[in-house]
């Protein structure tokens, strides 16, 4: 079935008319009531991001279980209002009107992706309610240039590979790959985040030999994994949305018997378990991908969310999505404006959220006023053994670089 999601050009063609699914007006963002604080949030519990969706989920929940045992916020309960959006845009719209226009909850919390955090923006942005994203970093996000707006990782997506590109340069110029090849899906969170790295390799020397963007939507892959084998790269950048997707591109290059001596996708492999699953844990040695966040991270509640994570699903720490730190951040941030401002009244907490540093279990983080977040640090975590193990930059690194890349078993 063709999923409203992938159609762009209905996203591009999100008008006034479209939003006027939310009724014009403001509504009240507190309540009297001794009654619960109300969360909205719409998530992608089925349809092509139900994975990540569910992880977002453990997440918030975590983090309303927390804070209930501290005492709620303002003395009141929180309860989750959560609808699914099915993986769509168009669900997305009609879930946040409602939430808001209809439920009056209190406070709204982000979908998964930048391509429903778009519309998302827009609803909250109706109505002045302030919308923190777990996972809504890309640039058409911040061009809304929204103050209500925060999205709750260390890096704009811009951003995410820098890392990887510092990391190949530090290499002896004799080991260093000397061709690469792109392939990226057109989702607004991962194109975006090859150019930069292109452009600083190419700087570099290292000749791009391919370079392919592909609908999100394309049901096969061999085609680009062949036109990659037969490019002969020596490094191989994937710009994927899901395990799915990294795993089509494995299967070929291992029926082909291709092994590039270094290989990075911008999602799949910090899916933990998920990943190892569904490539084979020996075939995820030597995988790398961009982080924000780690189990062993020496950050604000880190240990505790860590802990309570792995009583509550199950797993070890190494399998944890990395989905879910970032959703129980937002609930950290939330959870802070409101203590800080003792209100729950949107327009206040919007000024909040850009005059303090936050404390989350990804680090400290504060907000330009775009919501893109200030710095750029993403790190380098690299498939070792069968956990993930911190390997750039070298003075928080928790394991040497394994390189080149192990041959697929």
């Amino acid at each position: 079935m063709f999923s409203v999601r992938r159609n762009r050009a209905a996203l591009v063609a999100l008008t006034a008319s479209t939003l006027l699914l939310a009724a014009c007006g403001s509504t009240p963002s507190s309540s009297a009531s001794a009654g619960p604080v109300k969360i909205g949030i719409s998530l992608s519990l089925s349809g092509d991001f139900s994975g990540d969706g569910k992880a977002i989920l453990q997440g918030y929940q975590l983090w309303a279980h927390d804070v209930n045992q501290q005492g709620g916020l303002l003395g009141r309960k929180v309860e989750l209002v959560v609808k699914d959006d099915d993986s769509t845009t168009q669900q997305t719209i009609t879930n946040y009107s409602t939430l808001i226009g209809t439920d009056h909850v209190n406070l709204v919390f982000g979908p998964f992706s930048s391509l429903l955090t778009i519309p998302a923006e827009q609803i909250a942005k109706r109505y002045g309610y302030v919308l923190l994203g777990p996972a809504g970093g890309a640039p058409n996000v911040f061009a809304e240039n929204y103050k209500g707006y925060a999205f709750v990782q260390p890096a704009s997506v811009v951003n995410n590979l820098l890392s990887f590109g510092a990391m190949l340069k530090s290499l002896p110029a004799s080991e260093r790959p000397t061709s690469v090849a792109y392939a990226t899906s057109n989702d607004p969170f991962t194109q975006p985040q090859l150019p930069p790295l292109q452009s600083e390799l190419s700087a570099a020397g290292i000749k791009s030999v391919y370079y392919q963007v592909f609908p999100d939507e394309t049901p096969d892959l061999t085609p680009e994994a062949l036109a990659i084998v037969h490019s002969g790269a020596q490094a191989v950048v994937l710009g994927t949305t899901s395990v799915p997707q990294v795993q089509a591109f494995v299967q070929t290059f291992i029926q082909q018997h291709y092994t590039p001596k270094v290989i990075i996708a911008t999602s799949g492999p910090d899916q933990g378990s998920a990943f190892s699953s569904a490539i084979g844990a020996a075939n995820t040695e030597g995988f790398l991908v961009p982080e924000g966040w780690t189990a062993s991270a020496n950050t604000y509640q880190n240990s505790k969310f860590v802990s309570e994570y792995l009583a509550k699903y199950g797993g070890t720490a190494n399998a944890i999505p990395s989905d879910a730190p970032e959703a129980y951040s937002v609930g950290q941030i939330m959870q802070q404006m409101v203590q800080k401002t003792h209100s729950l009244d949107n327009a206040t907490l919007i000024k909040a959220l850009h005059d303090t540093t936050f404390k989350t279990v990804q680090g400290p983080m504060s907000f330009n006023s775009n919501g893109s977040p200030v710095g750029s640090g993403t790190f380098l975590v690299q498939w070792q053994g069968g956990n993930t193990k911190i390997v750039w930059p070298q003075n928080i690194q928790q394991a040497n670089l394994e390189f080149p890349k192990p041959a697929w078993h």
